[in-house]
């Protein structure tokens, strides 16, 4: 049994897809909203504004043919899965020109280094994964089900489309095709998500049965969309680990860093890490504290062969005249 109706069927058509009398009124809505949310989610990163970013994501209307590719699939109906699926590689274009035209305007360079909202999207990790297949089935069940529609702005927010465009053509104009190819990552990671929880949502409700798809299309759908899941996982995984790797060595460094530090009377304004090597910075008195005991403690706590630098900035405390 299902728990939709040809009504449903055909009220989900009418939000996703891109035909009937109301086509050209949907396309040049859709071609209006996308320019000016990339324009404003390339402003936000620009201007490192998370509240920005996120006005972006509510006015962006890529989730509709993503969310189109979905239906199509079940419905086996190839017309609209061809119509959303240019939609959307037409609208990522767009917005990655439009981010990299935005960039010609900044005298800075866009990169991770020196924005968070681009160090946020270029290394995206299996928890974004997890986190956009949740996402994606929320937004299908809330398409389904009109009695939880309202919901579908939190979507918006909680799944990133936009931004992560808007992040590869901030960083290909400032020279940074790695971070590009990260946020290009981020966006396939989400959109993989949307289909592969969508269709699950979709079989759930049986809406393929309600118009008797072709059995053979849609598995082979299926396994485009599989195929496309599988192939994001490893470059998360690897990422995933490189992090956790890097998280615990720079917790490990300034664990001991501190105790170092403070048994001289200094103490630690930060530990980096980065690739390989950790940075640690640290402020004190004369004397400055001895790097010969820190990589005795560096080698006690199993950290031996780390290449670890320290910036010693000595401090001189005066009394301010009564």
């Amino acid at each position: 049994m299902t728990g939709l109706s040809e009504v449903d069927i055909q009220r989900m058509r009418d939000q996703l897809f891109f035909e009937g009398p109301e086509r050209g009124r949907r396309l040049s809505r859709y071609w209006l909203l996308l320019p000016l949310a990339a324009v404003i989610a390339s402003a936000g990163v620009v201007s490192d504004s998370t509240a920005t970013v996120i006005g972006a994501m509510i006015v962006a209307p890529l989730m509709t043919p993503i969310l189109g590719i979905v239906l199509a699939v079940v419905l086996a109906d190839g017309a609209n899965l061809r119509r959303c699926v240019l939609l959307v590689v037409a609208g990522a274009a767009a917005v990655v020109v439009i981010g990299w035209l935005l960039g010609l305007f900044v005298p800075y360079p866009m990169v991770a280094a020196t924005n968070s909202q681009v160090a946020a999207r270029v290394t995206p990790r299996i928890v974004d994964l997890v986190a956009a297949l949740a996402t994606g089935a929320v937004g299908s069940v809330a398409l389904a089900r009109s009695d939880i529609s309202d919901t579908l702005p939190g979507v918006a927010i909680a799944i990133s489309l936009v931004p992560p465009l808007a992040v590869v053509g901030l960083t290909l104009e400032s020279g940074a095709p790695r971070q590009a190819l990260g946020a290009f990552l981020l966006f396939v990671t989400n959109v993989a998500a949307i289909l592969a929880s969508g269709i699950v949502v979709m079989a759930f409700h049986r809406v393929h049965r309600i118009f008797g798809a072709a059995s053979s299309r849609y598995g082979g759908a299926i396994a485009v969309i599989a195929v496309l899941l599988l192939v994001v996982i490893v470059p998360l995984r690897i990422n995933s680990e490189q992090i956790d790797k890097t998280t615990v060595r720079q917790s490990d460094v300034q664990a001991v860093a501190e105790r170092w530090a403070n048994d001289a009377g200094w103490s630690v304004g930060g530990v980096t890490a980065t690739g390989d090597q950790v940075l640690i910075e640290a402020t004190g008195p004369n004397p400055a504290p001895s790097l010969t005991l820190l990589r005795r403690d560096l080698n006690a706590a199993g950290l031996d062969g780390l290449d670890v630098r320290v910036n010693l900035v000595p401090a001189s405390y005066q009394p301010v005249p009564k």
